[in-house]
């Protein structure tokens, strides 16, 4: 297996266990602490986390197909970074009330746009 399918697979299945347990939280721990609109941020944080730690192990189960792909290896990186930025803005917004971090948001899901982009051209110029 090559490292890049390998690091992708780790980060892909860590995200998607701690998705789960945000998700997890956010249910049990914090809906009796946030409002309802404040709560509804939150699981929006937990969704994207999720759909996107499955992008994560999309990019390391086709890397075992494509070797060295610049594309998937970006693609893998930017799906990373939307879930700090986009899932981890919200996480902080709907906990804190820091509405600014609100601000923040849009560079994740552009980070999430860019990384399903760039595994679509990994795949367009895979042999």
């Amino acid at each position: 297996m090559s490292p890049t399918a390998k690091l992708f697979l780790i980060l892909g299945g860590l995200n998607a266990a701690l998705a789960v347990v945000l998700g997890a939280f956010g249910a049990h721990g914090l809906k009796a602490r946030m409002t309802a609109e404040m709560l509804a941020v939150y699981q929006t944080g937990v969704h994207y986390h999720l759909f996107h730690a499955l992008g994560l192990l999309a990019v390391g189960l086709v890397a075992t197909q494509i070797a060295d792909s610049v594309f998937l290896r970006w693609s893998g990186w930017l799906m990373l970074t939307g879930i700090i930025l986009f899932s981890g803005s919200l996480y902080v917004l709907s906990v804190s009330g820091l509405r600014w971090l609100g601000m923040v948001t849009p560079f994740g899901g552009t980070a999430f746009i860019a990384a399903w982009v760039l595994f679509v051209l990994a795949v367009l110029r895979a042999p």
